[in-house]
């Protein structure tokens, strides 16, 4: 059993929050992946399941890209990027973090999942709404780092 743990690590994608992300990026820059999801968006779950499992792309994730996990709806804390704070929004039962908004095209309720690409400088390089599948990614990524848009 213990034999296995390193395998399954080793497939995982490495996943940064938004409040370690001024240091990690002050440490070593790297563009980043952002994907927005929430806990209820059944696309969401089975899209992390189906990248996670492409070793290849695990890979070039990893290497190349800082990448956070962003669960819009339950994410209560404040957050700090790009110089401005961005705070919960409550609202009855639910609510939404005012970031996820701002990453959104849509400003009134982001598509999930969404994923947004920066360059080094926290530039948008890629917005992708909907569900982004291991090979289009595979592609895009291959795209940005070869045309050094990181």
């Amino acid at each position: 059993m213990l034999l296995l743990v390193p395998c399954f690590y080793l497939s995982q994608i490495k996943t940064d929050t938004f409040s370690d992300f001024e240091k990690i990026q002050k440490e070593n820059k790297k563009p980043t992946i952002i994907h927005l999801y929430t806990d209820w968006c059944s696309v969401c779950k089975i899209e992390s399941f189906k990248l996670n499992k492409d070793k290849e792309l695990v890979k070039m994730m990893n290497e190349n890209f800082h990448f956070i996990n962003f669960e819009a709806e339950k994410t209560k804390g404040k957050i700090n990027f790009q110089g401005k704070e961005f705070n919960y929004l409550p609202n009855g039962n639910s609510g939404i973090h005012e970031l996820a908004l701002a990453l959104s095209k849509n400003k009134n309720q982001p598509v999930y999942p969404l994923w947004i690409i920066l360059d080094k400088n926290q530039e948008l390089v890629y917005y992708h709404e909907g569900e982004f599948k291991a090979e289009k990614m595979k592609e895009k990524i291959s795209e940005i780092i070869k045309y050094k848009k990181l």
